[in-house]
């Protein structure tokens, strides 16, 4: 494929270009476009899945049990095995990764057509098929700074979680319709098809680019795994917006996950707008805070704004304690979700920028299986409160506690000068074991030489690494 019409940066730079980042000029990128593509078509068709899964098993089994259990564990392979498959984006070239796994889930996709498959099949079909989704991510996450630069990656990463939002209500909202209304297979055929898309845009859309790790530095997958986690939580700035992702999910996911039993104590005439209003605040308030703050806040001021906008998550839910009708409720999470929104994509954009360019797959399954854990443990204990207490003390107090945690943290924030020092460290360890340049799209991926790394981004930057 011929050369992006603006290329990255000299991998050397290590401060930001705050000026002349536009949707324009990111999308103007062809590789972004296809991988951008790529990602809005694989999530809408995951999340079409996932609502046709949970109503064929309900109909095949009447059980409210096994629906529930149908959605559930396509979250089964990040909380088990996430960083291990992750791995694997950083074992092996970014592309062939992302390729494989689209392959790889459409084709036990497909078996899910089959008529008269019993439930146990279509559960062990669908972990099965999940499989596929944190080695992906993974090398999705590892592949955008080498696609946008570094001065672009914070609008690229607030543009994919804004729509992964979008692609989730679609999803969901069409894979329902859909096989309530017509029949699950047919939404499932979609999703295949989605794959399939996804698959060739990232084929014949990017360009081949040796793997991160090369043969020669591979060792067993497990060590390889266990590096990640001495990376993000051995390396003090890592670590610091590791423990800020983690808790800010923990917050933000309460009211969303209480909000039906929420809806239900409030015992109104509109129980069913209530939990709508609740649910959907939160995200509508992601997409806004993250398109709006990522494009008119200077970089420079975003980073500055990181504790402040910690703190902000839990704190717009501290006066769910007065328990105030829904729709001042869902002010308050829509509050919440705009901070979140504009903090997550600097946050991810930062970790990126700090992390060794050889290890950001695996630090990406080590995020996000984090994230999903602590938001387990969220729903876990304010869950099992919400059975003894009303749902506004359960989640005001939550929020107040994360408030205070928040606070701590801000406090002990790494200064400016830190971040600088580890973003030029990764500079340097990326410039160090450079890799050769990138082939045009078209022939197949080849190994890298030994010692060879992908050259560090170039200018600014969730999946996630979080996201």
């Amino acid at each position: 494929m011929a050369s992006d019409p603006e290329g990255p940066a000299p991998a050397s730079a290590t401060t930001e270009s705050v000026t002349n980042v536009t949707f324009r000029s990111l999308f103007a990128l062809r590789e972004f476009r296809a991988v951008y593509l790529s990602m809005v078509i694989s999530w809408i068709g995951d999340y079409l899945s996932r609502a046709a899964v949970t109503v064929l098993v309900y109909q095949q089994t009447g059980s409210v049990l096994l629906s529930a259990v149908s959605f559930a564990v396509g979250y089964l392979p990040w909380m088990l095995a996430g960083p291990l498959l992750a791995s694997l984006g950083d074992r092996y070239p970014h592309r062939r990764v992302m390729v494989v796994a689209d392959l790889f889930r459409m084709v036990l996709t497909a078996l899910l057509l089959i008529p008269g498959l019993p439930p146990a099949a279509v559960l062990t079909t669908v972990l099965l098929a999940s499989l596929g989704s944190p080695p992906a991510q993974a090398a999705r996450s590892a592949l955008l700074p080498l696609v946008v630069g570094r001065d672009r990656l914070t609008l690229a990463i607030a543009t994919g979680s804004t729509s992964a939002q979008a692609a989730m209500v679609f999803g969901y909202l069409v894979g329902a319709t859909v096989a309530v209304g017509l029949d699950p297979r047919l939404a499932l055929g979609m999703d295949v098809a989605t794959f399939a898309v996804s698959a060739l845009l990232i084929a014949t859309g990017v360009r081949s680019r040796p793997a991160a790790v090369a043969p020669a530095q591979r060792r067993h997958l497990l060590r390889e795994t266990a590096e990640g986690f001495r990376v993000v939580f051995g390396q003090p700035v890592l670590r610091s917006i590791a423990v800020v992702v983690f808790a800010v999910v923990a917050f933000f996911v309460v009211p969303e996950s209480l909000a039906a039993s929420w809806a239900a104590e409030a015992a109104s005439g509109t129980r069913g707008l209530d939990q709508g209003l609740i649910m959907a605040a939160g995200p509508l308030g992601f997409v806004a805070g993250g398109l709006l703050f990522s494009r008119l806040v200077p970089v420079d001021r975003r980073r500055r704004l990181t504790p402040l906008l910690a703190v902000i998550t839990p704190l717009a839910l501290t006066p769910t304690l007065a328990a105030p009708p829904a729709a001042v409720v869902a002010v308050l999470v829509a509050v919440s979700g705009m901070a979140q929104g504009a903090l997550q994509p600097t946050l991810n954009a930062t970790f990126v920028l700090v992390l060794p360019p050889t290890h950001r797959a695996r630090a990406f399954g080590v995020m996000t299986s984090g994230m999903q854990a602590s938001q387990f443990a969220a729903v876990l204990i304010t869950g099992t409160l919400a059975d003894h207490f009303r749902i506004p003390l359960v989640v005001g107090l939550w929020s107040v506690a994360g408030t205070a945690a928040m606070g701590a943290v801000a406090a002990l924030w790494p200064s400016r000068e830190r971040f600088t020092e580890a973003e030029r460290a990764a500079v340097e360890q990326g410039a160090a074991g450079s890799a050769a340049p990138a082939q045009p799209a078209g022939p197949p991926d080849t190994p890298a030489e030994p010692n060879a790394t992908p050259a560090a981004p170039s200018a600014t930057t969730a999946e996630h690494p979080a996201a």
